[in-house]
């Protein structure tokens, strides 16, 4: 059986130069799967919101989304990292709120880690997190919960005072303790920095092939739910293709009287039938 995955191994991955994987998923299937290829950390994202409840952003999503999505994840792994996200306002409000609602993702979810959005102004809700025992994963650059700031999806660090800030955010977050950063959507170049400054793994969407890890959106990797591409993804497959072909196989059988058969019936014995009372 692999070696199970935990926060110091990805520590000592970095240290040793070895590349970590992950990928989100959001159910018992999909997270079985990303197990069995011996994915290093599933992401919980709440990126649910958009791929799984049909959001147009990931501020609806909830605690009890999250704990639902990640008590079936987690249900799915026996290697995995299992990182949840703490979704808009259940840590931006308060580190105390920020425990208590990290406490819930890992006792009710079954969550290793959580992830949270922000730089420099949530280290001390990173520091009292990994107080009491909550692995925390950072998040940088483009953060999608910052979505009615930004406006859209931008690439973040192109200017010297925001590559500046980014490199500071990364190591205040190092600093106050957390184990890994997202680094999504910034130039490769300034990921390459941040990677070869902070002691911390970075994990990397968007932000070229210097980090020390990279993570996809389990839609975007499959070519799932969606015909949109994206320029920081690459589509290992077409689900879509596959699915919809299934789908209208499975509807022109049904309307052709071809499925099921005999072959997908169930037999009885026909004295059972007998003597059955056929009037209402």
């Amino acid at each position: 059986m692999a070696e199970r995955i935990t926060v110091p191994l990805l520590q000592q991955r970095k240290s040793e130069g070895q590349k970590i994987t992950a990928v989100t998923a959001y159910d018992f299937t999909f997270a079985k799967l990303a197990d069995e290829a011996e994915m290093d950390i599933i992401l919980v994202g709440d990126s649910l919101g958009n791929v799984m409840l049909g959001y147009d952003s990931t501020l609806p999503v909830t605690m009890d989304d999250m704990i639902r999505h990640t008590r079936a994840v987690r249900r799915g792994v026996s290697r995995s990292l299992v990182v949840a996200d703490l979704p808009f306002l259940s840590y931006q409000t308060s580190p105390d709120d920020a425990v208590r609602n990290a406490g819930r993702l890992l006792q009710e979810g079954g969550a290793a880690a959580v992830k949270l959005e922000g730089g420099t102004h949530m280290a001390e809700t990173i520091r009292r997190l990994v107080s009491v025992g909550i692995p925390v994963m950072g998040h940088l650059g483009w953060t999608p919960q910052s979505i009615n700031l930004f406006g859209r999806p931008t690439v973040q660090g192109r200017t010297r005072t925001e590559a500046q800030e980014i490199l500071d955010d990364a190591r205040a977050l190092a600093e106050a303790g957390a184990f890994a950063v997202v680094l999504e959507v910034v130039p490769e170049r300034l990921a390459a920095l941040v990677t070869d400054t902070v002691l911390i793994p970075t994990i990397g969407i968007g932000a070229g092939p210097h980090c020390d890890g990279q993570v996809l959106v389990m839609h975007d990797l499959l070519g799932l739910g969606t015909d949109k591409t994206f320029r920081h993804a690459k589509r290992f497959a077409n689900l879509n293709e596959i699915v919809r072909n299934a789908f209208q196989s499975y509807r022109d059988e049904v309307l052709n009287e071809e499925f099921p058969t005999l072959e997908h019936s169930f037999a009885m014995d026909e004295e059972q039938l007998e003597g059955i009372d056929r009037m209402d």
